[in-house]
Formats: structure tokens, sequence, C-alpha cells
């Protein structure tokens, strides 16, 4: 990675704008790369987000709140790849108790809209869903159903269970009815996924939907912290698209701020898509 031989081709395109004017749109595109993503993650006690965790990621692991038991925050943990960032928001799974629950709705409302993207895990061979479907509904809603990704893990336990090392085709019969189980109740607005990490199943299928569903400022450094067998030609591509649409979104909101004078206004719209394909051929220099 060579942030600053990116910058510089980028730099050499908009050599036309006014110096000052180039200064800020690079000073924006460098922040645009500095993004550290949030990524919530849900569950109910024993559906396996740590595990989940440890295989879809290759950083370094590292606690960010030394919270003791009794507290109900949530726990942040960071992930380290080189010089790059991202925070992992370990939310508490809800159906405890009534009283758990309203104090989760709470915390949930308070963190929610500071997170990239929700990964709400359902364990496969779990049927009690109705207190899930409850706290979507209420907590969740219109506003933030853009940002959850439901996960089924542990798709090994899925009924009739073998402790083979492949799932079998009545296995995968079942996960398909779970998947359409869970878009009857939830109606959710991204595809549900299905994973085992024990038989490392359909972890590359649900890293490509997280790049996908994820906000185009988050693609590429959540990308950057995925495990080298999930960082797939589908997720740099869409990665690489993101990063070079979110360049072109800078562009177009300072040429349409007032005080632009018209001819320069002009010259910013010429060279836009220009500069746009610039960012995604160097994008491999960022990320």
């Amino acid at each position: 990675m060579n942030k600053q031989e990116g910058i510089n081709a980028i730099s050499g395109v908009m050599a036309v704008l006014p110096a000052q004017l180039s200064d800020t749109i690079l000073n924006k595109i460098q922040l645009i790369t500095d993004y550290e993503p949030v990524i919530g993650i849900m569950g109910k006690t024993g559906a396996g987000k740590s595990s989940l965790c440890n295989a879809l990621f290759a950083g370094e692991i590292s606690p960010v709140n030394d919270v003791n038991a009794c507290t109900r925050e949530p726990l942040r943990f960071r992930l380290q790849v080189g010089e790059r960032f991202m925070t992992i928001v370990d939310l508490p799974g809800v159906g405890e108790s009534e009283r758990r629950d309203a104090e989760y709705a709470k915390l949930y409302r308070q963190h929610l809209p500071r997170l990239d993207q929700v990964l709400w895990l359902i364990k496969a061979d779990d049927r009690a869903l109705a207190v899930d479907e409850h706290f979507y509904r209420q907590v969740i809603g219109e506003t933030y159903r853009n940002k959850v990704l439901f996960v089924i893990s542990q798709s090994d336990k899925t009924e009739p269970t073998s402790g083979g090392e492949r799932l079998s085709t009545e296995q995968k019969q079942n996960i398909s009815r779970k998947i359409c189980q869970l878009h009857e109740l939830f109606q959710p607005v991204n595809p549900v996924c299905a994973v085992s990490v024990r038989l490392q199943w359909g972890l590359r299928v649900m890293a490509e939907q997280m790049i996908r569903c994820l906000p185009r400022e988050a693609s590429s450094p959540v990308a950057v912290q995925l495990s080298a067998p999930f960082r797939t030609d589908a997720v740099n591509k869409k990665a690489r698209d993101d990063f070079g649409e979110t360049v072109g979104s800078v562009l177009d909101t300072i040429s349409s701020m007032p005080l632009i004078p018209a001819p320069v206004r002009t010259i910013i719209q010429t060279v836009r898509d220009t500069v746009v394909s610039v960012a995604r051929a160097v994008w491999n220099f960022f990320f």
C-alpha cells in the first residue's frame, strides 16, 4: 500500500483546478481513506459471535473497554491490519428476560445510529424467534432495517445432524426453509446468509454480502480486515467501485456549493469522471 502515490495520481488529474480547491478535495479524499467502520454483532448466548468474527477477520482483536460483567454496556473490540482499524461492537442478545430486553432496547437505540452494519446471528436450530421478531419491529424498525444482515449461524446443527464434515442434502434443504422463514418473519432489506464456521461453509458468500450491504465509505476499510480467502474478486470490485463513487460524491458536493464560480464548477464537472476512474485505478495504493 502506497497512499502517497495514490494521492499524487488523483492530484495530477485535478491540476486544472485552483490549488486551494484541489487541496480541499484531496483532504476530503484522505478522510475517506482513513474511515474506521463500526460493525455491531448480536445474537443470543451461544450463537457463535466470537467464532464467526475470528473466522471472517484477519486483524488482531483487542478489547477497547474493560467492562465488568454486571454492566449492560456492549463490549467493543478493535481490529487492526497494518495501519488500518475497525471496531466490532458486541451487542447483547435479546430474549433473556423482559426487564433486560427493555434495557437492551434503550441501549440499541443509542448505538444504532453509529453503526455501519449489524450482523444479527440466529442459530440454525433456534425455533423461538418471537422475541427477535418483536425486537426487530420495535427497535430496528424502518429506520435501521437497511443496516441489518441476518446470519443463520451453526448451520451444521441443522436437522438431521450427522457431525460429518459436510452438509447433507437434507440439511441444505432445511437451511433453505429457515432462510424462507426469516424472510417471512422479518422481511429484511438484505439477503439472509447461512454459515457454518466449523465446516468453513458459507463464509465467502457472507463476506461478499457484507461488503455489498455496507455504506460506500465503509466497504473498502472492511474489505481490508477480511481474512485472505474472503477477499475475493467480487469483494475487491465492490469496494473499488464504492471508493470511486465516494470520491465522485466529494466532487459533486463541492461543485454544488453556491460560492463556487460557474467556470470552476464547469471544470469540476469536466474532470469528475476522470478523477473517479483514477481513484478506482489506484484503489490498491490506499487499501
